[in-house]
């Protein structure tokens, strides 16, 4: 009889389809390999700030920045500058630290003479010890350009990660921003980072959980201003973690409480490594805060040191600034100050690559779940900042060009054509609108708004002059006004006299005796009253040094 037993099938290779290509991406064969992509990309970034940052002189927050830096890394004590928690000033450090300058032990001035007690009256170079404490945060910068490719490349295929990286490296305020010793970007980066790893806590919770609660926690540990994404960034990893376990409610709330733990922690390890000991003792006043508000910062499980840095920045909202927008000079703050104020001073490619990538997350079904990650924490970062009361500049919004850049890129997810041939012009036209700002980045404005030489008419402060071009200012009075008599209205923390200028304050003689040259920095004259707006009124401009300080003839 025959043998009926069926013999036992043996799989054979399946030969499945190649995934469809993203609009915009290269052949295979063509494609180029992603780190030299990367690296391409990168690269002028990188020589813009490296070169921005060798020549602009201590903008005004950057000695009070260095000065707490040197002190961590050297006394290992929590004394001034509680108002920021101390990882952006340990990054900074790092370079202080490499620079090894001279720091006066018996110094006890407050924290922003100390700054300049150490740049201009301790026998360092102030060119060197600046250059050094802004090269760690230019690294840092660089490094979330990986971020803002990774999170765009994984949502929307390498086209997207390329364009939403050239975004990234073409924003005027992250190249102005970031190749300063300041805190603003690292803590826009952390935030970024944090956004991205929840949304990939879905895949493998144990590790991006706690990933994420790190990066959420340096950027808690960095700038108070980030508390806000804390409730979105939670639970964020808690809807990725109960998406891919099929409704496991238990899971997600674990990995919410993970990331809040693991941020925690993070803080509270920040300001162990500058004080194992957390000694604590304020060297400035802390403003008691009463209410709802101290109810909040009491209750916050972080150390003393960290809160009573919030109620010092309570103290500082409570204070009547002024601000200055469109040529209008008022008290106070205005709701629309930032978005306005980013219309100036974002480039007009970027600007409709951002709405429309904002548009295709929520449009294009696949997309949808990253929209929270991607959109919900910039836009209430944003309406937390907007409620603020001083009107300083596009800096605390910096975190907008990382989010939408990644946003932008997703418009690429439409596979169209001629969507890839609208990114690209709109890509090359935001990058020519850059590289044409070189190398005046902070005080740049888009094509609508007359470019970097009338930003002075529509803002001011770190939008136009933070007092980085007083180098720039000695270098032009002696080529061109060598010998002439010198008066001088400067807003910034450098020493003009360091840098051999020789110049008197107009504003302390009388009027008729200024004569010769008239140097205002573009936000003492935007918000000038008095005796020097009679002065500026009467007299004659006769040149413009980097965009930030106008030059009259009287």
């Amino acid at each position: 009889m025959r043998d009926l037993r069926i013999a036992p099938a043996v799989p054979r290779p399946v030969s499945l389809p190649p995934p469809a290509p993203v609009a915009g991406a290269h052949r295979p064969g063509r494609r180029w390999p992603v780190p030299l992509l990367v690296g391409v990309l990168l690269a002028p970034m990188a020589f813009a700030m490296v070169t921005t940052a060798v020549r602009q002189t201590p903008t005004i927050d950057e000695p009070v920045y260095v000065g707490a830096a040197a002190q961590y890394v050297r006394e290992h004590r929590l004394r001034h500058n509680p108002e920021h928690p101390p990882l952006g000033k340990l990054v900074i450090g790092a370079g202080v630290a490499l620079a090894d300058p001279h720091i006066d032990p018996a110094f006890a001035g407050d924290q922003g003479r100390s700054g300049r007690h150490l740049l201009y009256e301790s026998g360092n170079d102030p060119w060197r010890l600046m250059l050094w404490a802004r090269l760690p945060v230019i690294a840092l910068t660089l490094s979330f350009g990986l971020v803002v490719f990774a999170f765009a490349r994984e949502l929307a295929g390498l086209a997207a990660g390329s364009t939403a990286l050239a975004l990234y490296c073409f924003s005027p305020d992250v190249i102005a921003h970031g190749s300063l010793a300041t805190l603003d970007v690292p803590a826009a980066g952390f935030v970024l980072t944090s956004a991205w790893l929840a949304w990939r806590a879905g895949r493998r919770p144990r590790l991006y959980v706690p990933l994420a609660g790190v990066a959420l926690g340096a950027a808690l540990a960095t700038k108070m201003s980030t508390l806000p994404a804390v409730p979105v960034l939670t639970a964020l990893a808690a809807v990725s973690v109960w998406r891919s376990s099929g409704g496991g409610r238990r899971r997600a709330v674990t990995a919410a409480g993970g990331v809040v733990l693991v941020a925690v922690a993070v803080v509270w390890a920040t300001y162990l490594m500058v004080d194992p000991r957390l000694r604590w003792a304020p060297e400035q006043h802390v403003p008691v805060v009463r209410g709802l508000r101290g109810l909040l910062v009491g209750s916050m499980p972080f150390p003393e040191a960290y809160r009573d840095g919030m109620r010092v920045q309570f103290g500082l909202e409570n204070r009547p600034w002024q601000g200055f927008l469109f040529g209008r000079l008022y008290d106070g703050s205005l709701w629309y100050y930032l978005p306005v104020a980013l219309l100036v001073k974002t480039p007009l490619g970027t600007l409709v690559l951002w709405a429309a990538g904002a548009a295709a997350l929520v449009a294009i079904r696949r997309l949808r779940p990253a929209a929270p990650g991607v959109l919900a924490v910039p836009l209430v970062l944003l309406a937390a900042a907007m409620q603020g009361a001083r009107d300083f500049g596009t800096r605390y919004a910096v975190f907008l060009p990382l989010f939408l850049a990644v946003a932008a890129g997703c418009v690429l997810a439409a596979r169209r054509r001629w969507v890839s041939a609208g990114v690209a012009v709109l890509v090359a036209f935001a990058a020519v609108s850059s590289v044409r700002a070189y190398p005046y980045y902070l005080p740049y404005s888009n094509e609508a708004f007359g470019g970097p030489g009338r930003t002075r008419e529509w803002l001011h402060d770190s939008n136009v002059d933070w007092g980085q071009d007083l180098g720039r200012l000695a270098d032009r009075l002696r080529q061109r006004y060598p010998g002439e008599r010198v008066w001088l209205v400067y807003k910034g923390s450098g020493v003009p006299s360091f840098y051999g200028i020789e110049s008197s304050d107009p504003r302390r003689v009388p009027i008729g005796e200024v004569r010769g040259l008239l140097a205002v920095s573009d936000s003492a004259a935007a918000k000038a009253t008095g005796r020097l707006a009679e002065l500026i009124g009467d007299s004659r401009p006769v040149d413009d040094v980097g965009h930030s300080i106008t030059l009259y003839r009287r």
